[in-house]
This record gives structure tokens, C-alpha cells and sequence, in this order.
């Protein structure tokens, strides 16, 4: 079975950094696109970056541009999320989520939830002012 599984999050100050990881099992990992998204209680799920795996090109949410960082480990199948400079607007469930490369790579907006089909169970992010 497919699985994706999120680690890293956990509670910071204004400023602070957490790193997020995203492994990945049971599906061949460099046939996927990898996106992290967030949804904070009563909003939407919001696309806040994405790799492609084959080609390593990456999106950010303009939101996120120049704080956060999306990379991975292509022999550990495994994906990243650096954020730097967290601030209170991030605190959120984060997810880790994965869709074919077909699918994705042909699409314009690539942080959108829609273009996403496999999503793990989430990891908690809060930032404190």
C-alpha cells in the first residue's frame, strides 16, 4: 500500500525554524510529484510547495517565497520542508501528498490540492507571537 508519512512539526516562537520530512512507501517515488500543503481550523487547504521529482523543479506559495525550502532524498524517498522565519499566519496541520507524475506535471497551478491523490495524516505546526 501506498503510505506518506510526515514528521517534524511541533510549537516555536515568532522567528523560530522546523524542518519537515515526508517519506514516502510503496509507490516508485521518482514517478511522483511531492507537495506540501497546510490548513489552518475553518480555511481551506492552501498549496504551500512542491517538487517534481524527475526534474527537482520547485513551487512556493508566494506566502512562503524565500522562507521556506522544498528538497529531497531521492534514495531515502524521502521529501523536505525547511521553514524559516515561522510566523504566527503559519501555525497549521501540514501535509505531505503525492500524485503521479502524469497527472502533475502537465497541470499549471502545481499547488493544488485537486492534482493530489495519495496525503498523509497531517503534522502539527504552531507559531507563537
Amino acid at each position: 500500500e501506498v503510505q506518506l508519512k510526515e514528521s517534524g512539526g511541533g510549537s516555536v516562537q515568532t522567528g523560530g525554524s522546523l524542518s519537515l520530512s515526508c517519506t514516502i512507501s510503496g509507490y516508485g517515488y521518482t514517478s511522483l510529484c511531492v507537495g506540501w500543503f497546510r490548513q489552518a481550523p475553518g480555511k481551506g487547504r492552501e498549496g504551500v510547495a512542491s517538487i517534481s521529482t524527475r526534474r527537482a523543479t520547485t513551487y512556493y506559495a508566494d506566502s512562503v517565497q524565500g522562507r521556506f525550502t522544498i528538497s529531497q532524498d531521492v534514495a531515502k524517498n524521502t521529501a523536505y520542508l525547511q521553514m524559516n522565519n515561522l510566523k504566527p499566519e503559519d501555525t497549521a496541520m501540514y501535509y505531505c501528498a503525492a500524485s503521479s507524475g502524469a497527472r502533475c506535471d502537465y497541470v499549471a497551478d502545481k499547488l493544488s490540492p485537486a492534482v493530489y491523490n495519495m496525503w498523509g495524516r497531517g503534522t502539527q505546526v504552531t507559531v507563537s507571537s
